[in-house]
């Protein structure tokens, strides 16, 4: 009877150890663990598809930050949003923001592309130039399109 008990104390104590790890990678990967101290920025898209609270913003490929709230703006009917970027990276002024494409699978995510201003945003600054995502769904519509209207001359 104990070898049956002690079997399922090592069986619920991997269980258990499994779980913690997974919570623990969940918490990494979602920034949710986060730990460095961020600072927030804003745009404003005129579309926003596949972004989400939570997408990363990466600056050359590295992840530096999350958005932490997006919205519609009823006045100017743009997609607001909210990101934030680990302190010590300092974003020049004239920088832009895209949504970008993992690829034809992947999901998206906010790119920020930096200008080459020797002045810095504050905190809480808006970025102004921007370029929203782009529906790979409704560019294959139109190339589809366009070799219709080209085979028909």
């Amino acid at each position: 009877m104990s070898t049956e008990h002690t079997t399922e104390v090592l069986v619920g104590g991997a269980v258990l150890a499994v779980a913690v790890g997974f919570m623990v990678y969940a918490g990494q990967v979602t920034g949710f663990s986060g730990g460095q101290p961020e600072y927030a920025l804003s745009a404003s898209f005129r579309s926003a598809d596949g972004v989400n609270v939570g997408t990363d913003v990466r600056l050359a490929g590295v992840k530096v930050g999350r958005v932490t709230e997006i919205a519609l703006d009823a006045e100017t009917y743009r997609a607001s949003t909210v990101f934030s970027v680990r302190e010590g990276i300092d974003v020049p002024e004239d920088s832009a923001v895209a949504i970008s494409s993992e690829g034809l699978l992947g999901g998206n995510y906010v790119e920020i592309l930096p200008g080459g201003s020797p002045f810095y945003l504050e905190p809480g600054s808006e970025i102004e130039f921007t370029q929203g995502s782009v529906s790979l769904v409704s560019l294959l519509m139109k190339f589809v399109a366009g070799d219709e209207e080209a085979s028909a001359e």
